[in-house]
């Protein structure tokens, strides 16, 4: 499939309904998230089993079994959010595994993790949770981070190591009262890790 009909079909999904300010949960943009699945589909990692934590309402895990991903998991702390990720899925006719867990008791095994954490702005080091549970589950990790996080998370993911890496925009539409434009342009950066 072509990025361009996976942003299409992406376009279909529903955002939050109440986005909660405190788990950060700003919607992936369609043209962002067919953006970083394509080039993991274009890497092959979109083959076996993808989890997406912080699945919010879905996007990035229905993306991954659009792509043709064999099984694909979405966790969220938020059942609100989960409700709504399992109508998107049945709206454009996939089978996803939406679980209600907390990040860090994650358990199983993936192929690979998909991911758009908090970028924590809200509270420092929300991101952290996330990359550990994803180096904890699975062999590769795409993530979206806020620009500028290139040190931090090479010092941070250990062992691991950033094989791709790459700046693009994430256009964020005006989710909560502080927010002042309608659409802000966010530089953010693509991460393809590698345990």
């Amino acid at each position: 499939m072509k990025q361009r009909k996976l942003e299409i079909l992406l376009e279909q999904i529903e955002g939050f309904d109440s986005p909660d300010v405190t788990l950060e949960q700003y919607a992936t943009p369609a043209l962002l998230a067919a953006e970083i699945l394509h080039f993991a589909y274009m890497q092959g990692d979109l083959e076996g089993t993808v989890f997406d934590l912080g699945c919010g309402t879905g996007v990035l895990a229905i993306g991954s079994k659009l792509l043709g991903a064999q099984r694909v998991v979405g966790f969220d702390i938020d059942r609100k959010a989960l409700e709504v990720a399992r109508k998107n899925a049945e709206k454009l006719g996939v089978e996803v595994e939406f679980i209600h867990s907390d990040i860090s008791g994650l358990e199983g095994h993936a192929d690979t993790v998909v991911m758009n954490p908090p970028f924590g702005a809200q509270a420092k080091g929300n991101d952290r949770p996330f990359l550990l549970s994803a180096l904890k589950t699975s062999d590769v990790v795409y993530s979206i981070h806020n620009c500028g996080s290139h040190n931090f998370i090479a010092g941070f993911i250990g062992d691991a190591s950033i094989t791709d890496w790459y700046t693009t925009a994430f256009p964020m539409k005006r989710t909560f009262k502080f927010h002042k434009k309608e659409v802000e342009m966010i530089k953010v950066e693509i991460y393809r890790i590698v345990r």
